[in-house]
């Protein structure tokens, strides 16, 4: 009869991760210093004074991560500790700070932006979304933004165009359904797998509009409404010049941005 084999010894297993996380810490230490390496590029190259967050490029990193096949690390664990290296990376790279509105529950809105922006950047509460946004025109400046029927802060950015939405928060469905956005003066990629948000003043029902919008191959889900404005949310990637866009209801519309759908959707 074959032998089983024996569990190792519970001393064994903590060796074991010691010795992990001794090489885990040499390569996040390079890792850092390395985005010294990466500020000190964009200085040769003249583009110091350009905020460096590249949504896009980072869920393209951690979408590559997730595919990877894994026996025991769950996709939060894996989005929680990139994201506070790739946080850190760029507060090393110049000015980098988080305007937070968080409407009924700024405690949960705290919290969404921590899980989003990780522990480097500061992070503030502010009493007014108009805070928030005005935050968000400086340099290094995003805006975190509460979604509530009382507030339409989402109306102001067509006439910003500068100001865009590039996150939703959370950016996993297991951490619970969409509570807010991220928007900052960022350029927002098309990443294979997005969500476009799209105002209108348009008059009519939301069934209604989402009825135009269907026949011209766009899908629609109302998302909020207030002000004589209502914002919807585009499944896929839609540019702000989209001629289907142009022939849907309203005077008044457009898009203000994009965000990746939730990475473990």
């Amino acid at each position: 009869m074959a032998e089983s084999k024996s569990a190792p010894s519970l001393d064994a297993v903590r060796a074991r991760i010691d010795a992990i996380d001794s090489e885990l810490l040499k390569l996040v230490d390079e890792r850092s210093a390395l985005a010294r390496d990466v500020a000190a590029a964009k200085v040769a190259a003249g583009d110091a004074d350009r905020f460096g967050l590249r949504p896009g490029r980072e869920t393209q990193v951690l979408r590559k991560l997730l595919a990877v096949r894994r026996t025991a690390a769950r996709p939060a664990l894996v989005v929680r500790i990139w994201r506070e290296l790739m946080a850190d990376s760029l507060s090393l790279q110049g000015p980098f700070h988080i305007s937070v509105w968080g409407g009924r529950d700024p405690g949960r809105a705290m919290e969404l932006a921590r899980m989003r922006f990780g522990a480097a950047p500061p992070v503030r509460q502010v009493a007014k979304p108009e805070d928030a946004l005005a935050a968000a025109r400086t340099r290094g400046g995003v805006a975190v933004l509460a979604l509530t029927p009382d507030s339409a802060w989402w109306a102001r950015l067509l006439a910003e165009p500068k100001l865009k939405v590039f996150t939703t928060l959370p950016c996993l469905a297991a951490w619970g359904p969409l509570a807010g956005l991220g928007v900052a003066e960022v350029e927002v990629e098309p990443t294979g797998d997005d969500r476009t948000f799209w105002v209108t003043d348009a008059t009519q029902g939301a069934g209604a509009i989402i009825e135009a919008l269907s026949r011209d191959g766009v899908a629609a889900t109302l998302l909020l409404e207030g002000g004589g404005l209502k914002l919807f949310v585009l499944p896929g990637f839609y540019q702000a010049d989209d001629p289907r866009l142009a022939r849907a209801p309203g005077r008044l519309s457009g898009v203000i941005g994009a965000a990746p759908a939730p990475l473990d959707v």
